[in-house]
């Protein structure tokens, strides 16, 4: 008589679930103690207005760039093209040197204006030069 092999019969077989708890556990403990680093971005806050009692400076001439409400530019007053900006404040630079640069944005504008500008007159190393105030000061 033959005698039948069985095959793929009762095998060993290895439980994983602890082994699942233990890498859970080890999962929640390195996302719990793990240190997150902060980013750095631009602060984008901008500062408050001055105090009313400032006595009066002596402060070298201005010149006033200006983002309204609806994202366009002037600069002293004059209406220009936002990309235009930092060219029309080296030409007026050329006729006042060592002016400042006033940089007025809206609170309604595009913080992109903002940081277009920023890294514009930055790139033009005019970074010291710049004065940034809320528009309604």
């Amino acid at each position: 008589m033959r005698r039948r092999v069985r095959r793929g019969g009762d095998e060993a077989e290895v439980d994983m679930t602890p082994m699942l708890d233990i890498v859970f556990i080890m999962l929640i403990f390195f996302i719990v103690t793990a240190t997150f680093l902060s980013e750095r971005g631009i602060d984008l806050t901008q500062p408050p207005p001055p105090p009313d009692n400032l006595p009066p400076s002596k402060s070298k001439p201005a010149i006033s760039v200006y983002v309204d409400d609806r994202n366009q530019c002037s600069v002293d007053g004059r209406g220009t093209e936002c990309d235009r900006v930092v060219l029309s404040v080296e030409r007026i630079l050329a006729d006042k040197p060592g002016a400042n640069i006033i940089l007025k944005v809206s609170e309604a504008a595009s913080h992109g204006n903002l940081v277009y500008l920023k890294d514009s007159f930055d790139a033009r190393g005019l970074e010291s030069k710049i004065e940034i105030i809320p528009a309604g000061v």
